[in-house]
C-alpha cells in the first residue's frame, strides 16, 4: 500500500466519523469483497458472511472516530473488525446447531401413552411428518421455529440469542410456517 493510498482511506475515515455516506460507500466498494472472503472462509456461509460484512460496515460508521493512524492501517483493521465478527458468529452458531440438535432429539422422544392404541399411532404419525416437514426447511427457518417452539422463546429472545434483527426472525418464521402448512396441507389433522 502506497502513503497516499495509506492517507486516502485515513480521510475515507475521517469522513465517515463526519457522518459522509459517501465515504463509506467508497470504503465498502474497496473492501466488501475482500472482507467477504474472510467471513466466508471462517463461516463457510454466504448468508453469514454477507451478514458479518454488513455488520462490519455498521460498526465502522458507529465506531469511524475511534480509528487511531498510529496502531495500524486501515485494512489491517477491517481485516480484525471482521475476523473477531466472523468468529464471535461462529462461536453463536455452534451454540444454536447444539441447541437444536437437543431440541429435534427431544421431539424425536417416544411421547408417554395415551393408553389408546390408536390414538398414540396417531400422534405418532403427525409428529413423523412434522418432523419430516420441518426437515426440508432451509436451516435458518428451521432454528428460529424451533427456538420458538421447543425452547418457548419470544421474538425479542430469539432476535438475541441468535444475533439476527427483530424483523429477520419474524420473517424467517412466517416463512417456515408458511413452508409448514404448505408442506403438511395434504394431511388433514383432526
Amino acid at each position: 500500500m502506497t502513503f497516499q493510498q495509506f492517507t486516502n482511506e485515513t480521510s475515507l475515515l475521517e469522513r465517515i466519523a463526519q457522518q459522509d455516506k459517501t465515504a463509506l460507500s467508497e470504503l465498502y466498494d474497496r473492501y466488501a469483497r475482500i472482507l467477504y472472503a474472510l467471513s466466508f472462509k471462517i463461516l463457510g456461509s454466504p448468508e453469514e458472511a454477507e451478514e458479518v460484512v454488513l455488520d462490519v460496515f455498521s460498526q465502522v460508521w458507529r465506531i469511524a472516530q475511534r480509528y487511531d493512524s498510529k496502531k495500524g492501517r486501515v485494512d489491517a483493521w477491517l481485516f480484525t473488525l471482521t475476523r473477531s465478527r466472523a468468529l464471535d458468529r461462529l462461536r453463536v452458531l455452534q451454540r444454536q446447531n447444539k441447541t437444536v440438535t437437543a431440541s429435534m432429539e427431544a421431539a424425536l422422544l417416544p411421547s408417554k401413552s395415551s393408553g389408546n392404541p390408536e390414538e398414540d399411532l396417531l400422534i405418532a404419525e403427525r409428529r413423523d411428518r412434522i418432523l419430516e416437514a420441518m426437515e426440508k426447511l432451509p436451516i435458518e427457518q428451521r432454528e428460529v421455529l424451533e427456538l420458538a417452539y421447543y425452547k418457548g422463546l419470544t421474538h425479542t429472545e430469539i432476535a438475541a440469542q441468535t444475533g439476527k434483527s427483530l424483523g429477520t426472525v419474524k420473517t424467517r418464521i412466517r416463512l417456515g410456517l408458511e413452508k409448514l402448512r404448505s408442506s403438511l396441507s395434504y394431511w388433514q389433522f383432526e
